[in-house]
């Protein structure tokens, strides 16, 4: 069994106090889901760390991100808020807060929706653009380094695993 952040023997407690409510629970089940959450939790904190250089967090790097793909591949220079808010998947008053910030730094520009004067329209400014093209390379490399533990065979297997959990 892999080292466990909170300690093996605890882990071990965990799962006899779940198994305890119900003697029928998987504790092999148990025991993936502790690991997918620890994978996930620490794959979090390193796209954290590797934008500890960009006055930026993980949440506003995303946004950029997600500014700048609808860019290049969508074609589409603004968003408007709520299609923000359901595309990174967070609520209204996180992407409107998220969004001020961005605004005081410099990263992005409220504009008026042309069809709805009553709404506005996300876009990236150039220094936007620029910082998040500066830093998406190091950021995914970092990420990238943690799965080169698996043969590229095994990275095809997890991700058939996991995409057939998705959907349960």
């Amino acid at each position: 069994m892999s080292k466990h952040p909170f300690g093996q023997e605890k882990q071990e407690n965990w799962l006899a106090f779940v198994q305890g409510l119900d003697a029928e629970i998987n504790p092999d089940a148990l025991r993936l889901m502790d690991k997918l959450g620890t994978v996930s939790h620490t794959l979090h904190q390193l796209g954290a760390v590797s934008l500890a250089d960009t006055d930026l967090s993980y949440a506003r790097f995303r946004l950029l991100m997600r500014l700048w793909f609808c860019e290049e591949f969508e074609g589409r220079s603004e968003l408007n808020p709520s299609e923000i808010s359901e595309m990174q998947g967070v609520s209204r008053s996180t992407i409107s807060s998220l969004i001020r910030d961005l605004e005081a730094k410099g990263l992005i520009e409220r504009h008026l929706d042309k069809k709805d004067r009553r709404r506005f329209n996300i876009s990236l400014t150039e220094d936007g653009r620029s910082r998040v093209h500066a830093y998406a390379s190091q950021h995914f490399q970092i990420i990238i380094d943690r799965f080169s533990v698996l043969t590229p065979e095994e990275q095809t297997q997890l991700s058939d695993l996991l995409t057939k959990l998705i959907p349960h």
